[in-house]
């Protein structure tokens, strides 16, 4: 099996995972506040994945932890906005939310002059319009929970950017596994400056916690570090797009969750944006040119 087909089939696994994860913050967040539940989150995440591959963060440079710490902070933005998020919004539009993600990282690219292509834009536009029907009241106001998701987006887009261009220039192992600490770090440190930190009081909280440090922080972060090395953007970005399919899912199987009408339609024009400002449609309808060959007999 070829290495990027090995890193997609991961990353689907990941954003499986990462589906999960909204139900199971709002789980937690029954029993933790905010920061309490990002420190602890990513403080088991880092101990397991530290622990698991202990004998290659032996030798660690300057520059990969320069780096981890730098997409710690971005990570810790990403969970601090997210988190705060699902306290009032639902699981479902939360990860439809999340997934402008893909939209933002070729945006993003704007900045370091590279200029995306049409289709991008057409994309970011159908996902307004999506978002508006998904999130708008009836008093045309949107939540502070939905503002937040879509900051964790702007966060995350950032972080899978800067993923890409630091992936080759470091173990990547290493570079997964001390963002967490990074991560935990900070958490932890919000936590007893803003909150009271505490263990998970309650089975609900501890199944939501540990699912939330093996499965989307321990094993997603880091095997999405790795598999970035091996696979396209484009590839990735597509892959992402099933996460709020996921989510959705997920939320109606565990809580019986589900949207209005106009909710799906809203969050039927984010997917298919996603999938537009992802997919070169063209590209795959042209017919492939056949090889010159002076030999070749038609």
């Amino acid at each position: 099996m070829k290495p990027q087909v090995k890193a997609d089939l991961a990353m689907i696994l990941v954003t499986l995972f990462w589906g999960t994860s909204y139900v199971f913050m709002q789980m937690g967040l029954k029993d933790l506040e905010t920061f309490n539940l990002i420190g602890i989150r990513f403080g088991i995440a880092f101990l397991l994945a530290a622990a698991l591959f202990h004998k290659r963060l032996r030798g660690t440079n300057r520059k990969t932890m320069l780096h981890a710490f730098i997409l710690g902070a971005l990570l810790f933005g990403v969970f601090a906005t997210i988190t705060n998020g699902v306290k009032s919004t639902t699981a479902s539009q939360a990860g439809f939310l999340v997934s402008l993600t893909v939209i933002f990282v070729p945006l993003l690219s704007i900045l370091l002059r590279n200029r995306p292509e049409k289709r991008v834009f057409v994309g970011a536009g159908l996902a307004m319009i999506g978002i508006g029907l998904l999130t708008l009241s009836a008093e045309f106001r949107i939540s502070q929970g939905d503002l937040l998701c879509i900051a964790g987006a702007l966060f995350y887009a950032t972080h899978i950017t800067v993923t890409g261009r630091w992936a080759n220039q470091s173990d990547t192992i290493q570079l997964g596994i001390y963002q967490l600490g990074f991560t935990a770090l900070l958490g932890i440190v919000f936590s007893f400056t803003l909150e009271t930190p505490t263990l998970p009081q309650t089975t609900e909280a501890w199944i939501a916690v540990l699912a939330l440090s093996v499965l989307c922080s321990a094993i997603g972060f880091v095997v999405q570090t790795v598999a970035q090395k091996y696979t396209t953007a484009t590839h990735t970005g597509v892959i992402f797009s099933l996460e709020p399919v996921f989510a959705a899912l997920f939320a109606f199987l565990v809580t019986g969750e589900t949207l209005s009408l106009r909710g799906y339609i809203g969050a039927g024009l984010v997917l298919i944006s996603v999938l537009i400002a992802e997919i070169d449609v063209k590209s795959l309808l042209r017919p492939k040119q056949l090889t010159k060959n002076p030999t070749h007999l038609s």
